[in-house]
């Protein structure tokens, strides 16, 4: 698995257009992974990370292939070089595990077939505890760091967001390590999912 850390450069105006809509900042980081637009990249995540003004925008990225990040190294998208390392999930995960962790999610239910965002800070996390279970974990401890509507492609999407971080144990290696490669729940192209962990 590959994480890629990118510190975007404000003063550019693909940048500013990016970070304005999610639909466009995907469609910017896919150019990292395929150079026809025709072909389909392979699944990664992707997230904004929180409190980066000072430094300018942070993007996390995490691919099962090794991203090209040329494409964005002479257009002045770039305010810091890239940072990339490959981490081995097996070596990390063992059963019984605690972690902290970090997911920026869509937490959502389905009524009369429609999703529906859940705004109240206690439904999010009993939807994280729902996902837990599903995914090989425990949730030990959570707080909700901020909640927010996000817009994409100029408002004809809205998803809320939620910004979790606490501690979770878990439970079964092996489900936990497809939960960070695949992400967590709906909006995963549009920055939200990705879930990081780190052993305490």
């Amino acid at each position: 698995m590959h994480l890629t850390r990118l510190t975007l450069d404000r003063r550019n105006a693909s940048v500013r257009r990016d970070l304005a809509d999610a639909y466009e900042m995907h469609r910017s980081l896919v150019r990292a992974f395929v150079s026809n637009p025709e072909d389909k990249p392979p699944r990664f995540l992707w997230r904004l990370e929180p409190d980066s003004e000072r430094r300018g925008p942070i993007i996390v990225v995490q691919s099962p292939v090794q991203p090209d990040w040329s494409v964005f190294e002479t257009s002045g998208y770039l305010k810091a070089p890239v940072e990339s390392k490959n981490v081995d999930v097996d070596r990390i995960l063992t059963a019984g595990g605690r972690y902290r962790f970090r997911l920026f999610a869509n937490p959502t239910v389905t009524q009369a077939g429609k999703r529906i965002g859940l705004a109240s800070e206690a439904l999010q996390c009993q939807w994280l505890d729902r996902q837990a279970a599903r995914a090989g974990f425990n949730v030990e401890t959570a707080l909700v760091m901020a909640t927010e509507m996000l817009d994409v492609r100029k408002g004809d999407i809205r998803l809320r967001q939620a910004w979790f971080e606490g501690v979770l144990s878990a439970l079964d290696a092996a489900l936990l390590k497809n939960a960070i490669e695949q992400g967590v729940g709906p909006g995963k192209a549009f920055g939200l999912g990705l879930l990081s962990i780190s052993p305490r």
